[in-house]
């Protein structure tokens, strides 16, 4: 949720470039929108797949930021301080994925046999 605000932060303090600034704020806060949602899932399938959408959204978030530093749009040191905090998400995310996918095709193996 910090991140999001963050992010809603940020993308009121830039003037113009409503392109940039809107796909950045459907990205950055749908990240957390997605593991919200991820905790209420109906199967370990549907975990997955959710997770799977935060960690594309926070892919696409390090892509809008580093194009407002390349840009010049915004300070760097605003955005640098977003990059670190979406990296960390970024890893926590693949790390749960990773643990969840391992996780569920143990249950299928077993399942199978």
């Amino acid at each position: 949720m910090t991140f999001a605000v963050n992010i809603v932060t940020l993308h009121d303090s830039i003037k113009g470039y409503s392109a940039i600034k809107n796909q950045l704020l459907k990205s950055g806060t749908s990240i957390g929108a997605n593991i919200h949602e991820a905790n209420y899932a109906q199967s370990k399938a549907d975990f997955i797949a959710k997770m799977q959408i935060a960690l594309k959204e926070c892919y696409e978030t390090d892509y809008w930021l580093k194009l407002l530093i390349a840009s010049k749009i915004t300070e760097n040191k605003t955005i640098d301080h977003l990059i670190k905090e979406n990296g960390k998400i970024r890893r926590l995310l693949i790390a749960s994925l990773n643990t969840s996918k391992s996780c569920f095709l143990e249950m299928l193996h077993s399942s199978a046999l």
